[in-house]
Parts: C-alpha cells; sequence; structure tokens
C-alpha cells in the first residue's frame, strides 16, 4: 500500500472508530478496574498513565490504585517524543497540548517503566491505531531502546477491529486490556 493508501485507510479508520467509541454506552472505567488487577504485579514500577478525554477508556482507577511512581503524558512539541511528569492523586492539573490534562510545569518528571497507552482501535497482533501524531510510537521506540518497556493498550472491547494498517515506525502493544478481559497480542 502507498505511503497515500495508508494515511487515507487510517484516517477512514480513525473516524469510524471514533464515533463507534463515543456511541458505548459502557461505564468508562470498567478497563481501568481491569487493568488495576493486571497491574498488581509491578508494584514499585514507575507507570504512565493519561488523563481520559474524548469517551476514552478511563486509566485513573489503576493509576490510583498502582503502588509505585505514576506519570501522566506531556506533548512538548510537534515530531517529539513525549515526556511524563510526575503525578499522584490529588495534584493540580493544568490543561496541556490537545486539551488533555497534565501535571503543571515544575512537576518532576519520571521515565515510565509500564506504558498505559489510549487508542481509537486494536488488532489481535498488538497493534493500535492512535489519533495520528505518532507521539507514543516515537516515545515507545525511544525508551524501549533504553530497556525492556511493556506498553498496554487500554480500550473498550468494541474498540478491537480485524487488522490495523500499520507501518514499520507504528510501535506495537504487548497485552491490550478492556472491560471484558485481557489481550496477549499473538506471538506475545
Amino acid at each position: 500500500m502507498s505511503d497515500e493508501g495508508l494515511a487515507a485507510a487510517k484516517a477512514a479508520l480513525r473516524r469510524v472508530c471514533g464515533e463507534r467509541r463515543a456511541g458505548l454506552a459502557i461505564d468508562p472505567e470498567a478497563p481501568g478496574r481491569r487493568l488495576a488487577a493486571v497491574l498488581a504485579g509491578d508494584r514499585g514500577a514507575v507507570l504512565s498513565g493519561y488523563w481520559p478525554l474524548r469517551h476514552e477508556a478511563d486509566p485513573r482507577p489503576a493509576m490510583r490504585a498502582h503502588a509505585g511512581p505514576v506519570g501522566l503524558p506531556v506533548v512538548v512539541g510537534r515530531g517529539r517524543a513525549l515526556v511524563f511528569r510526575a503525578w499522584a492523586p490529588g495534584d493540580r492539573l493544568v490543561e496541556g497540548a490537545f486539551g488533555a490534562m497534565v501535571p503543571q510545569e515544575g512537576a518532576g518528571e519520571v521515565v515510565p517503566e509500564v506504558l498505559i497507552v489510549p487508542l481509537l482501535a486494536f488488532d489481535r497482533a498488538g497493534q493500535r491505531l492512535g489519533y495520528g501524531g505518532g507521539f507514543y510510537d516515537r516515545t515507545l521506540a525511544g525508551l524501549r531502546a533504553q530497556g525492556p518497556r511493556r506498553a498496554i493498550g487500554l480500550a473498550f472491547a468494541a474498540q478491537e477491529v480485524a487488522s490495523v494498517p500499520c507501518e514499520a515506525t507504528d510501535a506495537p502493544l504487548d497485552l491490550i486490556v478492556t472491560e471484558a478481559g485481557v489481550i496477549v497480542p499473538r506471538g506475545g
């Protein structure tokens, strides 16, 4: 598939999956509660979560339950990897890029070992469709070059598709957690 064809396929899938997710009548915290149990074995590891927006599955139950440092992603510039600022329940947040809530400037940075990754769609091969900025792909590539990192997609079961169009720079997920269960990607 050409670069233009791949971009068009991803854009079309983003539209369909965004609309599908917005129409779901599921408790947004249900996947996050299941994720909290999955992360019990990661006690002490540095975890990154995200502040949910646009009908995303809510990771905050898992972030609050985590026995270790937690960070939230911050977009520092187009085409750059994310940085992660330390977060704890009750910390003051400010609006960052794309309307995401992030810790204030001056909050310490953390380097995650386990990343909870938002998505619009996923497949059983561990591919995810994000919002198109490539932030998590760049971030995961950089972090994985420094050592083992685990990327966990958090989603609703209805966000699963047969196949996500992907390219060489798309970083695969190591695990996907939904309200319906835990998916270990094929070959994972």
